[in-house]
């Protein structure tokens, strides 16, 4: 037999089971993360549509094709500070104001520096339309301070930016790692090898990063320190590795909240330890892909993954060579993660 390269290695299985394709989720789906496309340096916008093309600015076409995927409103996490935060209102929230939400940025380099300049900002983008602010793994993992040193979400020096976001009823999405894996050696132990490998960019072990459970403490640390503002923790507070944590976590801090973005790949290979957590929880998950492209199959896998019982299914992403199972959420709780828990959370949608 011929030596085979592991990434050549693709096995069919061999299970016969159920199929339940979900073409329209039961109810009409909020999107509480999505990156819709911002203005670049030439002025031109960068959309996701049907194609995944970025550069098609047909923006009636991409929510035409969401409608007939029965997702009816989006929060969009690209909508930064400033004049950049004033055209993206302009192109998303003015004329389709039932529709999208838009959150807003921080500059994260240097608002160590001046956390009081910042927690203005923050309040004139809540007055100018934000309804949220975001937060990206750069804050941890990239930003430092005058000192060279990295900036972490509980910097007491950014007091002031959560402050004012809490006194703008405004909720923050925080993304603060990637998965464990990613953090871990890059060796025969790792079950994200194949994906560190052809995206090594992604690889945060080593010295020159903190590791995962420090990124994590500083996160909850913040949430703690800023409990008059709530938190959603993107992607099931990046650690859908551990859904115990994440309980600990969510019973301990009433202010904080998860999204399912981009983790269905890693609760559905946990099914019933996941359907606990998402019933118990049913009240502090929201709905989200992350997307940066409309993929039909995409939303239709999430669609899947909450609403039947179907076993063992590729679910469209090469994570680590496995597949996921179904778990059929009740309705009551399918609603307020489809869309009840985004709208208490959002202020000034409808």
């Amino acid at each position: 037999m011929a030596a085979l390269l592991l990434k050549d290695f693709a096995p069919k299985s061999a299970l016969v089971t159920p199929e339940h394709l979900v073409e329209k989720p039961k109810f009409s789906v909020f999107d509480a993360h999505v990156h819709f496309g911002r203005l670049t340096r030439d002025g031109k916008y960068f959309d996701f549509h049907p194609d995944g093309d970025w550069v098609n600015p047909n923006l009636p076409a991409t929510l035409e094709l969401l409608d007939q995927l029965g997702v009816r409103w989006i929060a969009n996490m690209d909508g930064g500070y400033g004049d950049l935060l004033k055209q993206n209102i302009e192109r998303y929230k003015e004329p389709y104001p039932d529709k999208f939400a838009v959150f807003c940025w921080v500059d994260w380099s240097v608002a160590a520096d001046d956390g009081e300049k910042w927690a203005k900002e923050v309040e004139k983008s809540a007055k100018a339309g934000a309804q949220g602010l975001k937060i990206f793994k750069t804050l941890g993992l990239e930003f430092r301070d005058k000192s060279g040193k990295l900036v972490m979400p509980d910097d007491p020096r950014l007091d002031p930016v959560f402050q004012a976001a809490g006194e703008q009823n405004i909720p923050v999405m925080i993304h603060t790692g990637d998965p464990v894996a990613f953090f871990d050696p890059l060796d025969e132990t790792n079950e994200r090898y194949e994906e560190l490998a052809e995206h090594p960019d992604w690889h945060f072990y080593g010295k020159d990063f903190p590791s995962f459970e420090f990124m994590i403490e500083r996160m909850l640390n913040r949430v703690e320190r800023s409990p008059q503002t709530k938190f959603i923790g993107a992607h099931v507070m990046c650690y859908a590795e551990n859904l115990g944590f994440v309980a600990n976590a969510l019973d301990k801090y009433p202010n904080l909240y998860v999204d399912i973005t981009e983790r269905i790949g890693e609760l559905g290979r946990q099914p019933y330890t996941a359907r606990k957590f998402l019933i118990k929880y049913a009240d502090r998950v929201l709905f989200g892909t992350d997307s940066f492209a409309v993929e039909p199959h995409h939303y239709r896998n999430q669609y899947r993954f909450l609403e039947t019982q179907d076993e063992y299914f590729n679910y469209g992403r090469n994570q680590g060579r496995w597949n996921i199972y179904g778990v059929y959420l009740p309705d009551e709780v399918l609603k307020k993660i489809y869309q009840e828990n985004a709208f208490k959370l959002i202020p000034g949608m409808k």
